[in-house]
């Protein structure tokens, strides 16, 4: 049995194949949120998550777009955060922002004998509270589950404390710590492993620099994907 946890896609439609190329056929498809913002291509991304992915949970830029609120973002990246947002806004029909509004912030399900819970930022659902490898330990206390997912720091680890195992898969779409690189995580019998992948980065920066945005937005974010042509 074979679990592809992915996070944090952010509309990066070429990280993503290469993922899906990566791990073709997974038994189930677990996302931890935030599969808009920043990337060029959020309608791929959020369409093939609606029909692939089994278990999902709501990112804070997700929360964003659904409810027109504050994303409550990193300070370096909140410029990109609003103008994005307001490109991709208009490319969703109705139907892709009901589904981004009712992705849960916690989940649970079992596979093989084992619990999994997910939520992006924090185990108990904040949507957009950072925290430190660090702190996991005392965030997981008294959770009753094999596994912890979470997402949104777009930093990989994994560390286990008592009986539960905390994981986060890093970002598909922007990694803060393999630039150029996809990170997911694979579950495949019993054991977990963290990923990371090279993709068309290129294709990826092409698509920014084709955009609607200002030139400080798009470099800065071809600058995150770590993209120096």
């Amino acid at each position: 049995m074979t679990l592809l946890v992915v996070s944090d896609i952010h509309g990066n439609w070429p990280a993503l194949q290469a993922v899906l190329a990566a791990e073709p056929k997974p038994d189930a498809v677990v996302f931890c949120g935030d599969v808009v913002d920043y990337g060029p291509q959020p309608v791929e991304c959020l369409r093939w998550l609606a029909e692939n992915a089994d278990h999902i949970v709501r990112g804070n830029h997700d929360n964003a777009l659904a409810f027109d609120v504050d994303c409550g973002c990193m300070r370096e990246f909140r410029e990109y955060s609003f103008a994005t947002r307001a490109w991709h806004r208009p490319m969703l029909n109705d139907g892709d922002v009901k589904f981004l509004a009712s992705m849960p912030l916690r989940n649970r399900f079992e596979r093989q004998g084992k619990v999994f819970r997910m939520a992006h930022a924090t185990p108990q659902g904040h949507p957009s509270e950072y925290l430190n490898q660090s702190e996991w330990g005392s965030r997981v206390a008294g959770i009753d589950a094999d596994f912890m997912l979470l997402g949104h720091t777009h930093i990989q680890g994994m560390a286990t404390f008592g009986k539960i195992t905390v994981v986060n898969p890093g970002s598909v779409g922007l990694a803060r710590d393999h630039h150029g690189k996809a990170c997911y995580a694979v579950y495949r019998d019993g054991q977990m492993e963290l990923k990371r992948i090279p993709y068309d980065v290129g294709r990826t920066a092409a698509l920014l620099r084709a955009a609607p945005l200002s030139r400080n937005v798009i470099e800065g974010l071809v600058s995150v994907l770590g993209y120096e042509g």
